[in-house]
């Protein structure tokens, strides 16, 4: 008797710790809820979403320019220089003034314009005056050039060696230089810079100036 009695308070009393035990369980775990709850109402949802809104805009902000930096380096054009335009002789370039003595040269100083532009700049001779001279005195403009300009590139009818009594030239530049410094040299040099001036000394006879006047003019007009 007296061992169930025993063993019935054995029973009620660990029955009774567990109910206590379950209790204390129960309201410490409402607890934790309560207490995640609390936090969970103190974030602020709406600054969360914002800041993801903001890194994913940040994202694709980085991603729109990479692709227009790949773009902008696909589609860069390619420097072009441009060249000064240099005007040499009555507002031409040196180009534009050896192709408008090109429009009257021919037979063997045909295409020899930039040349005789170019030698005339340097040697600071009249371009369009040395090609009428040229023209006049070597008969290039007619069908055929003299022998002298054919055989000794001589364009000037400077006398001299080399070709009988005239000087003798080694190629057709050769001589067109020779020609160009020989106008520098002997008549530019001492002021006798124009057709007039220079053809007293040039040539003893009285038609010579209107005849390189003539052909002063023909290549102006050409």
């Amino acid at each position: 008797m007296k061992r169930r009695k025993l063993i019935s308070f054995l029973m009620a009393f660990v029955g009774f710790m567990m109910v206590s035990v379950g209790f204390l369980f129960m309201r410490d775990e409402k607890k934790l809820y309560r207490e995640v709850d609390n936090e969970v109402a103190k974030m602020d949802f709406k600054d969360m979403l914002t800041s993801a809104n903001m890194i994913f805009e940040e994202k694709e902000e980085v991603e729109v320019e990479e692709k227009l930096q790949e773009v902008d380096m696909e589609i860069v054009p390619v420097a072009i220089y441009v060249p000064p335009r240099i005007e040499v002789y009555e507002g031409m370039t040196m180009e534009e003034l050896g192709a408008q003595l090109d429009k009257t040269l021919r037979n063997d100083l045909a295409g020899k314009g930039y040349v005789i532009a170019s030698k005339s700049i340097e040697y600071g001779v009249d371009p369009i005056v040395a090609t009428a001279i040229m023209m006049h005195e070597t008969g290039c403009a007619q069908k055929q050039c003299s022998s002298i300009a054919r055989n000794c590139y001589n364009y000037g009818g400077q006398k001299g060696k080399g070709c009988g009594a005239y000087k003798r030239y080694n190629s057709p530049d050769e001589g067109i230089e020779g020609m160009i410094s020989n106008l520098s040299r002997n008549y530019y040099a001492i002021g006798l810079n124009t057709v007039e001036k220079i053809a007293p000394k040039y040539c003893e006879g009285n038609t010579w100036a209107g005849k390189i006047n003539w052909y002063v003019n023909k290549i102006r007009n050409a």
